[in-house]
């Protein structure tokens, strides 16, 4: 699950069911403004760095009223642009949320209740907007609902860190505190100029950016490893702003938090009303212990890849079916496997199982569909056994940036040995192999599957359909028909005969079904 802000929590699950772009540059190196010459220190130029954060606290209110606030109540509305999600390149689509966030600093725990409203939901449906909460200390995180607590995410108990160390309640304090403080080389930013004082969180990299002007901490950044869909990037520079500042209770209180990764604006957020030291409901912070200690032991996305539910398609081609789809294809010439998701540990699994189910055969090549980033995550297993992979023409600057990025904090095996990739580009039809298992790719080319292409076995009259195809299996109904509707309109464009469809997240399917279903949903 994505958990974009910490002021708000998570996306809708069914982030997870959505194709993705999103623009060349997104992982590049991050544009910074040039530190400044001359000053080392503006504003601080004659004391150290602890003074320098004790000159910010006092700018805030003083070290004694930080110290003093016990709990917090939030009411935050704001956006995350879904860079992860979005279907084309930038602009990207946002969701929107408000929460009811509560923040007990003594305890070290919080309290998250989210509405929110997910851009790609059909029109005149319930599922654009959904209300979820979560519970969350440093050891473990719950979703609450009526039927009791279910585990949290390993970015909940991220999330709960870092607004315990790292939010403008705590962030000062923590840096103070730290015994390796120090100033770093002062930087512009928003052409003013900063001091930056530089400490370890959590063996983290953290800065502060201190204005030489008022002395306000007006950013932060920090160099980490997430645990949500930005975890494909490794090393994440996060780089969050603080503005609006306004007085709360004797404290000057940042209202407005704008938060970058790799450089891209990604999110904001607003509080609309704030309030300290208010009586605790302590059945707020209520956390069934089983959920909560299940939630902490967690592997994320480096889940192993699951061979028990094997689906026959045909004859030598066999869909593993589980929340990403894989499908090994035995040609006379070596296996095929039909993409590489979530994680290298998951994508190792399935090339595992390749080779387990096929020793006397060679993996000839890596199928990779789409630019989805789950979708995507375990190419760099693939490229670690100099694979040659199978990618769509517009998606290899994002995927030569993707192989490129640093994974020190994790390393992978591509960190630890680094080679290039073998890309094999799709721009058109293109054949692979030949015999009753042959192949034939298709790029989709259409405004929600701009960055698909369909894989098609012509003698067994199945298509896999890339990320586009998911049923509702209790209403009967097609999440967003439009992506199937654009297939349809490329199997008639590439004049294919289909009886079964199959896609990302979705089984075999009559092909004759899907079609009433889009021609019931586009009427």
């Amino acid at each position: 699950m994505i958990n974009a802000n910490r002021y708000f929590g998570r996306a809708p699950a069914c982030a997870v069911l959505l194709a993705a772009a999103w623009p060349a540059f997104l992982a590049a190196a991050p544009l910074r403004e040039s530190p400044i010459s001359g000053a080392h220190h503006p504003g601080c130029e004659a004391v150290d760095a602890h003074a320098c954060v004790a000159l910010a606290m006092q700018a805030i209110g003083g070290q004694a009223k930080l110290s003093a606030i016990a709990n917090e109540r939030l009411d935050v509305i704001g956006h995350t642009l879904l860079t992860e999600q979005s279907y084309r390149q930038a602009p990207f689509i946002t969701a929107y949320t408000r929460a009811k966030k509560n923040v007990d600093f003594l305890k070290r725990r919080q309290n998250t209740a989210v509405d929110a409203v997910w851009p790609e939901s059909d029109p005149d449906t319930a599922s654009a907007e959904s209300s979820y909460t979560v519970v969350a200390n440093e050891q473990g995180a719950v979703t609450r609902a009526d039927g009791g607590d279910t585990p949290g995410s390993l970015t909940d108990i991220d999330d709960a860190r870092a607004t315990l160390a790292l939010g403008p309640e705590r962030l000062l304090l923590t840096a103070v505190a730290a015994p390796d403080l120090h100033f770093e080389a002062a930087e512009m930013l928003r052409s003013t100029p900063h001091t930056v004082v530089a400490f370890l969180w959590d063996g983290q990299p953290v800065k502060v950016m201190i204005n030489a002007f008022n002395h306000l901490p007006d950013a932060t950044e920090t160099t980490r490893s997430f645990n949500d869909f930005w975890f494909v990037w490794g090393d994440v520079r996060q780089r969050v702003f603080y503005d609006n500042w306004k007085v709360i209770y004797s404290v000057v209180y940042p209202t407005n938090r704008v938060e970058e990764r790799n450089g891209v604006l990604w999110s904001s957020s607003q509080i609309l009303d704030a309030k300290f030291n208010l009586p605790q409901d302590e059945k707020l912070f209520a956390m069934d212990p089983v959920a909560a200690e299940k939630s902490a032991r967690s592997k994320g996305w480096n889940r192993a890849f699951d061979d028990s539910h094997r689906v026959s398609l045909a004859p030598g081609i066999d869909l593993y079916r589980g929340s990403w789809n894989v499908t090994l294809i035995k040609q006379d010439d070596g296996v095929l496997v039909l993409e590489a998701p979530i994680s290298p540990t998951f994508t190792a699994g399935a090339l595992a199982k390749a080779r387990r189910a096929y020793p006397s055969s060679p993996i000839k090549a890596v199928l990779s569909t789409s630019d989805s980033w789950p979708h995507v995550a375990g190419l760099r297993e693939a490229v670690a056994e100099s694979l040659p992979v199978y990618i769509l023409d517009l998606n290899q600057p994002l995927l030569d940036r993707m192989i490129v990025a640093r994974h020190s904090q994790r390393p992978d095996r591509l960190q630890t040995s680094p080679r290039p990739a073998r890309w094999i580009i799709v721009s058109g039809q293109r054949q692979i192999g030949a015999g009753p298992n042959r192949v034939v790719l298709y790029p989709l080319r259409g405004a929600a599957t701009e960055r698909q292409y369909m894989v098609y076995f012509p003698e067994r009259r199945v298509l896999y359909a890339s990320d586009t195809l998911s049923i509702d299996p209790d209403k009967h109904t097609l999440y967003d028909p439009e992506l199937m509707r654009e297939v349809v309109a490329a199997v008639e464009r590439e004049h294919l005969k289909v009886d079964t469809v199959y896609a990302m997240h979705e089984g075999p399917t009559p092909w004759r079904d899907v079609t009433r279903l889009v021609a019931a949903a586009v009427q």
